[in-house]
């Protein structure tokens, strides 16, 4: 009976360990410098713990490279104007970002510039809070 006690304690408490282990910061990514590039939005995620978008971005040799940005939890989203349908898959927009240190897909959203030409703030790390 211990034993079934015991297991049971450990699996709750792995259970619960686990969404800290997934928080890696921002340790991933150069925040001294920012990129930008056109992209055409393939997914928007308005969520928790962080927002994510993915986009595809023609490359000078002409291919096609798919692109995976982090950016803010859903009330700072909101709170610098976002909404769940801010981004459609299709919209063409200028991304900017820190890129991965690892020189992966895979960056920190700083800011986008909509078509329209508005730029809604991903962060209120470093590049300001407003919506410009």
């Amino acid at each position: 009976m211990k034993k079934v006690v015991f297991n049971l304690i450990l699996a709750a408490s792995l259970t619960t360990a686990i969404p800290a282990f997934a928080h890696h910061g921002y340790a991933a990514y150069d925040e001294t410098k920012t990129d930008s590039f056109k992209g055409t939005v393939t997914d928007f995620e308005l969520e928790n713990p962080h927002s994510t978008m993915s986009f595809d971005v023609k490359g000078a040799d002409g291919k096609v490279e798919s692109w995976t940005a982090e950016a803010g939890h859903v009330r700072l989203m909101k709170d610098l104007g976002w909404s769940a349908d801010t981004l459609k898959t299709g919209d063409v927009v200028t991304f900017y970002f820190h890129p991965a240190k690892n020189g992966s897909h895979a960056v920190d959203l700083v800011k986008v510039t909509l078509a329209n030409g508005k730029t809604l703030m991903a962060h209120s790390s470093g590049e300001g809070a407003a919506v410009q």
